[in-house]
């Protein structure tokens, strides 16, 4: 009964803490909660919390307040959370399903984490490696010059321009690309026919795979044709293959930033480092990615020290992976103080991350 009761004095100072922004002392625990001990035995069980590193006192003749290790503790085991209700719900998926294209939805997404949390927002576009060919389209453009649009199964769009070259055995050059590709076919290859043939057998050969399967897909395709087409099918499967690999399409949407400017998120180690840590994008994405992919409830956090951004040790980090027919092709989270509303934090991340899923393309 003893443990039991610490843990419920642990979450009614994390619960208090995080409401008033003050340390909480053993009265305002006895008026405010219905422990069922005295003022004294609360002091005993906050005494014990404080030897374990729960909980610390900021200083002399105060209250006390949850450590690092009291919010993961409350976090894991504590915590409860609130699911939202029926209005909140139909609210995030009207204003997700009415963004009009990919980077619509994805602002609108991070305007809802913002919102919902008080935080900063953070998602991460889907994923080009992470992400299948949806479509490719071939469309010449003049002489012997093509463009290649790819569309990615998550909705992105790249286009690309491929010269062919003018004559038998000359070295096709990308523009806007920077895949290799082999001798190119004579000009007549362009034909719309022709177009049509590699297009149709390229996309067949794409159907329901990922970026790692499509280089032996396409390769079997190239090898099925003639010796006059092969060299066009091969430097139109090479750029496609870089486009959805190319490491540079890695971005995120930063939303809220403002947030961390209100009066109740004091940093002691001021505003300048956290703000200076999310410009470290590369950094950010590598860190999420990390929470997402944790086991568990599909919803990943690091408390304060636990994140390895030195920016970030007075914040926590909620993320939470999101994609289409079950996959995850990228991340999205929510970054505040320690003293956030974790429950809150929790059910509005993975909330937004279910719905941003099911207006995924499929």
């Amino acid at each position: 009964m003893s443990e039991d009761r610490r843990l419920a004095v642990l979450r009614a100072i994390v619960e208090d803490y995080v409401h008033t922004r003050e340390p909480v002392g053993s009265r305002m625990l006895t008026e405010r909660h219905g422990l069922g001990v005295s003022p004294a035995t609360i002091r005993n069980d906050m005494a014990a919390l404080e030897e374990a590193g729960y909980i610390a006192q900021p200083h002399t003749s105060a209250g006390r307040i949850p450590t690092d290790k009291g919010y993961r503790l409350f976090v894991d085991r504590l915590a409860e959370v609130r699911p939202l209700t029926s209005p909140q719900r139909r609210a995030i998926e009207a204003f997700l399903s009415e963004a009009i294209d990919m980077d619509d939805v994805l602002g609108r997404a991070g305007r809802l984490i913002a919102q919902l949390t008080g935080q900063v927002a953070v998602v991460q576009y889907p994923s080009l490696r992470l992400s299948g060919l949806r479509h490719l389209e071939l469309v010449p453009v003049g002489g012997a010059r093509l463009l290649v649009v790819v569309i990615s199964d998550t909705g992105r769009v790249e286009q690309r321009f491929l010269d062919v070259g003018s004559a038998p055995g000359s070295e096709p050059a990308v523009v806007a690309g920077d895949s290799p590709a082999g001798p190119a076919p004579h000009p007549g290859a362009l034909d719309e026919g022709t177009l049509g043939e590699l297009r149709g057998r390229l996309n067949a050969a794409a159907a329901g795979k990922r970026l790692s399967e499509l280089p032996d897909a396409f390769a079997r395709v190239v090898g099925g044709l003639d010796a006059e087409l092969a060299p066009l099918a091969r430097g139109i499967a090479e750029l496609v293959v870089d486009t959805l690999g190319a490491q540079r399409e890695e971005r995120i949407v930063l939303a809220g930033t403002a947030n961390l400017a209100r009066a109740e998120m004091r940093f002691e180690q001021g505003l300048s480092p956290v703000l200076e840590a999310l410009e470290e994008q590369v950094v950010l994405l590598g860190l999420l990615t990390e929470l997402a992919t944790e086991p568990g409830t599909g919803v990943g956090i690091r408390i304060g020290h636990e994140n390895r951004l030195d920016g970030l040790t007075e914040t926590s980090v909620v993320a939470s992976g999101y994609g289409s027919d079950g996959d995850t092709v990228a991340i999205l989270g929510s970054i505040g103080p320690t003293r956030m509303d974790y429950p809150g934090t929790i059910a509005s991340v993975r909330a937004v991350a279910r719905y941003l899923s099911r207006v995924l393309p499929s």
